[in-house]
C-alpha cells in the first residue's frame, strides 16, 4: 500500500522552507529557496509561489522516495491581509501540479504557534524583525500587533533598532534622552549620523535594515541605561501584546487585571501557575538576543499573565506546518479553521 505524504511549506521574508515526509513522523527531505514570494496588487502572488516551489517540491519526492502526496500545509507571511488569491488559486495548482488533495493555507503565525504549541490553548509571542502576538481556547484566534515597522511591531526587532538610532541620534544632537555608547555603535554601523537617513528612507528593506542594530542595543544594555531602557520597553510591548491574546483576555481590566498581576494597591502575591494552566511561548530569531531581552520579557510575562505557564517553544513555524498535515492527515486538527488564519480546501479526484 502506498502511503500518501505531505508537503510542508513556510514562505517568509527570506524565501521558502520546504519539507516533505510521511504524516505522523519528521520531514525526510527540506530544502529552501533564497527569494522572498512576490507581493502586488492581488495580495501575495500565487504563481510566484509556485513557480518557486515547484522544483523544491518534485526534488524533495524524488529524494523522499514519495510517490504521491495527499496533504499540503502552506505557512505565509501577510497570508491574514494579503491571501486572497492564494486562497482562491494555490488548492487548484497544487491539485494540478502535485496531486495534492487536501490544502491548509495559514498566516504564518499560526505555523508559528502550531510549531510552539500545538493543539493547546494558550499564547505565542513571535517576534524578529517584527512582532505578532497569536493565541486561542481551541475555538477562535486572536491576534495583536503585527502591522508591520511603520504602524506597529512594538518591541520586535526593527522597533528596537529604530529605538536604539533615535537615542545615538539624540546624542549626537545633545538631546535629552540620548545614548553615547550607541551612538558609537551606530557611527561604526552606518557611518557619520548625517548619512544615516539616506541609507535607510529609500530602502524596501528598511525594516530588516532597522533590525540589524538590535543586537547593538542589547550588547549595551549591561552598562548603558538608555539601551536597557529600550529593551525593557520592547519587553513590555510584547507582553501587552500576549496578555491581550491569552485565552482569558478580558476577564477583568484596570484595577481587577493588576489585582490579578498583584501589582494593585492591596493586591495579593500572583497565583502560582497550575499544571493545567494555558501556555505562553517564545519564537523567532529575536530572541537570540538572550538575556538582556529575555530577563525583562520573563519578569514582563509574569506580571500580566500570572495564570500563564511560561513553556519553552517545542518547534519553529515549518515544524508548525508539519503539525498540521499530521493533524489533517489523521482527521484530528483541533485548531480552528478561520478564512483570513487557518484555510482547508479539499479538491476531490478525477
Amino acid at each position: 500500500m502506498t502511503v500518501a505524504g505531505y508537503l510542508a511549506v513556510d514562505s517568509g521574508g527570506s524565501g521558502l522552507r520546504v519539507a516533505v515526509g510521511v504524516p505522523g513522523h519528521a520531514p525526510v527531505a527540506q530544502e529552501k529557496s533564497r527569494e522572498p514570494v512576490r507581493t502586488g496588487a492581488r495580495g501575495i502572488d500565487p504563481g510566484h509561489l509556485m513557480e518557486q516551489l515547484l522544483p523544491l517540491a518534485h526534488a524533495l519526492r524524488a529524494r523522499a522516495g514519495l510517490h504521491e502526496l495527499g496533504t499540503a500545509v502552506v505557512g505565509a507571511a501577510g497570508f491574514a491581509t494579503l491571501g486572497d488569491a492564494l486562497r482562491a488559486e494555490l488548492p487548484g495548482a497544487l491539485a494540478r501540479e502535485l496531486g495534492v488533495r487536501t490544502t491548509a493555507l495559514a498566516a504564518d503565525a499560526v505555523t508559528a504557534y502550531a510549531g510552539a504549541l500545538g493543539p493547546r490553548p494558550g499564547a505565542v509571542i513571535a517576534a524578529g524583525t517584527g512582532m505578532i502576538a497569536i493565541g486561542t481556547d481551541l475555538t477562535r484566534w486572536r491576534r495583536a500587533d503585527g502591522w508591520g515597522h511603520l504602524l506597529g511591531d512594538c518591541g520586535g526587532g526593527a522597533w528596537i533598532g529604530r529605538a536604539g538610532l533615535e537615542a545615538a541620534l539624540r546624542a549626537h544632537d545633545g538631546r535629552d534622552g540620548g545614548s553615547a555608547a550607541l551612538l558609537v555603535r551606530a557611527e561604526e554601523r552606518f557611518g557619520p549620523p548625517h548619512g544615516l537617513p539616506g541609507q535607510l528612507y529609500p530602502r524596501g528593506d528598511r525594516a530588516a535594515v532597522l533590525a540589524s542594530f538590535a543586537p547593538e542595543v542589547a550588547a549595551s544594555a549591561a552598562h548603558d541605561p538608555v539601551a536597557a531602557a529600550i529593551l525593557r520597553t520592547a519587553a513590555r510591548s510584547m507582553a501587552e501584546s500576549a496578555a491581550a491574546v491569552f485565552p482569558d483576555a478580558g476577564k477583568g481590566t484596570g484595577t481587577e487585571a493588576r489585582s490579578r498581576a498583584g501589582t494593585g494597591p492591596g493586591s495579593e502575591a500572583p497565583p502560582e501557575p497550575g499544571p493545567e494552566a494555558a501556555e505562553v511561548a517564545l519564537t523567532g530569531g529575536l530572541f537570540h538576543l538572550g538575556d538582556p531581552l529575555l530577563v525583562p520579557l520573563r519578569e514582563e510575562l509574569a506580571r500580566l499573565l500570572p495564570q500563564a505557564r511560561q513553556v519553552t517553544a517545542e518547534g519553529d513555524p515549518l515544524h508548525g506546518c508539519v503539525r498540521i498535515a499530521a493533524a489533517l492527515a489523521a482527521g484530528d486538527l483541533a485548531l480552528p479553521g478561520e478564512p483570513a488564519m487557518l484555510h482547508v480546501v479539499t479538491v476531490k479526484g478525477d
